[in-house]
């Protein structure tokens, strides 16, 4: 463990092994960061915060500070971080509010870039990226390798499904299904990740099921419930549809985002044929 003489690291403070914590860092009195952890310089981690195994921090980073919420009554709720992050330069992540379970849960192997929020009572799944200035709001919920693009941000309570990438300077104010791509200044559905499949080695067939379920969803006639009855039926044994069903079963305060009612579906997903 190596300590810079000018970091402070309060009494009841929690160090793992090899741990190096650098010029001017601050570490409140019920902070634990574990082994292997690397804060560079300059970095302020507060409140009930629990950092990962390997994880690095960057100068001006703030982890563990109250929620910008006014609901909040000063309880001590937490922030747990993942192994092996990456936290890029002033970066914020709030703990949990009361009301909202009081913990904010970022996963492990997740790549923070420089100015991006993690907002309380937030729920970051593994293998995240957030580009520049990415923000959540409060009571987020993100999928397994999701990636967010520079400047956008994400409503309150709005779910974000596994695999989909958020194009730059979008906001998004519903939720978004699996494996899917959304953008623009109301975030509408853009067609299919199929890159990100592609990289996290999805066969073939299913990126094709994917998005044969993703267009019965949202470009054939009737009403919604039936075409994803429709769709139910029609992909009972496949695993990633399973997965894009159960995400929109699941109760939610915001409504499904769609794509655009201007864009046709197949015009949003030509370049995505694997």
């Amino acid at each position: 463990m190596a300590i810079d003489p000018t970091a402070r690291v309060e009494a009841g403070a929690t160090i793992g092994r090899d741990v190096f914590i650098g010029p001017y860092c601050v570490i409140g009195p019920n902070v634990s960061i574990g082994d292997r952890c690397r804060l560079v310089a300059h970095v302020h981690v507060a409140g009930h915060t629990i950092i990962g195994a390997g994880t690095v921090v960057y100068p001006f980073a703030s982890l563990g500070t109250p929620p910008q919420s006014v609901r909040y009554r000063g309880g001590p709720t937490r922030l747990v971080i993942g192994a092996d992050c990456d936290i890029r330069e002033s970066v914020t992540m709030n703990i949990g509010s009361e009301d909202g379970g009081g913990l904010t849960e970022v996963g492990s192997k997740c790549f923070f870039m420089v100015g991006s929020h993690v907002a309380h009572d937030c729920r970051v799944g593994n293998n995240v990226t957030f580009a520049n200035n990415a923000t959540l709001g409060g009571h987020v919920t993100i999928g397994d390798y999701v990636f967010l693009g520079g400047l956008s941000a994400v409503h309150q309570f709005v779910r974000v499904g596994e695999g989909v990438m958020i194009g730059g300077v979008s906001g998004v104010r519903g939720d978004i299904i699996p494996f899917a791509m959304a953008v623009g200044g109301h975030a509408y559905l853009n067609g299919i990740n199929i890159v990100g499949m592609k990289r996290r080695g999805f066969k073939r067939e299913e990126m094709h099921g994917v998005r044969r379920a993703y267009r019965a969803l949202f470009s054939e006639a009737g009403t919604f419930r039936d075409r994803l009855e429709a769709v139910k039926r029609e992909f009972s044994g496949d695993p990633a549809v399973g997965k894009i069903i159960s995400f929109i079963g699941e109760e939610s305060s915001r409504t499904l985002a769609r794509p655009h009612p201007r864009h046709g579906v197949a015009a949003s997903d030509s370049e995505a044929t694997p």
